[in-house]
């Protein structure tokens, strides 16, 4: 299995000097497994620069996992370039939102008045399956979700394929609920997973459904992945203050190895 981060910003894309050594592009991780599917999750604004890559390669489908569709995981869908290759499928797997069916809620937002083009002449073939408690195979990989705590139905995703495994929980608040999404994290290879806020910062920020540095140490202690990524980069914290609560989150842990996640890092699961 091998990952590749096309995105890694939360709540807002945020270009400029001072986010070049992380990536200002929002939630997009590429995954490739043995067997050669291509397995995307969340569609930020990283997934435009996938979509070109993906065009590139002649590839003719993929599966996308949507944790959630807050407009930092969805915003760069309509600018994924296999979207207008009619010969092309994207199955979209993500949870049922509350205001009504997966499909219903994403097409409002690939229309008029906020896309240029009405969702039905998208010539490629999209398909819809909604998920909450579930698990499925996709290119060789096992897959299983459950939902996380979060503003709005939301779920992380652990892949699996062999004794290699990996949990996406972009975002996720572990100070309301310390057991949310353990059962997907807990002994993953790969761990990415929502560090977004400083203890200060989360003080004024409870219930917006991220994480704080002490939550998130406590959390990738419960967890013990084999490696822990810090993910979901607040759009106000530049690339200097994600080092200093990289140090932070090290001397919390007691793991010298925690990681910073950067546009177009790459990780192989073995």
């Amino acid at each position: 299995m091998r990952a590749k981060i096309w995105g890694c910003r939360g709540s807002l894309a945020t270009p400029g000097e001072a986010t070049v050594r992380y990536g200002g592009n929002t939630s997009c991780v590429e995954l490739h497994a043995p067997g050669g599917g291509l397995v995307i999750l969340d569609a930020g604004t990283g997934i435009r620069a996938l979509g070109h890559k993906v065009h590139a390669n002649g590839a003719r489908d993929a599966d996308l996992l949507l944790t959630h569709l807050h407009l930092d995981h969805v915003e760069g869908l309509g600018f994924f370039e296999p979207l207008f290759d009619p010969e092309f499928t994207l199955r979209v797997w993500g949870p049922r939102p509350d205001g009504g069916p997966l499909q219903q809620q994403l097409s409002v937002y690939l229309s008029p008045p906020f896309f240029p083009m009405p969702f039905d002449e998208i010539p490629a073939t999209i398909e819809f399956t909604e998920v909450e408690r579930d698990r499925w195979t996709i290119a060789g990989m096992t897959v299983t979700t459950a939902p996380v705590h979060h503003r709005g139905p939301t779920v992380g995703y652990r892949l699996e394929e062999g004794a290699r495994s990996m949990a996406f929980i972009p975002d996720n608040e572990p100070g309301l609920d310390p057991e949310s999404g353990l059962e997907l994290a807990g002994g993953a290879e790969v761990l990415f997973h929502d560090a977004q806020y400083t203890e200060e910062e989360y003080k004024t920020r409870v219930g917006w459904g991220h994480t704080s540095l002490p939550d998130y140490a406590r959390y990738v202690t419960a967890a013990a992945p084999g490696r822990a990524v810090m993910f979901h980069h607040d759009p106000e914290h530049s690339d200097w203050q994600l080092e200093e609560m990289r140090a932070l989150a090290c001397e919390l842990t007691g793991r010298d190895e925690i990681e910073l996640a950067h546009e177009g890092m790459s990780v192989t699961i073995e």
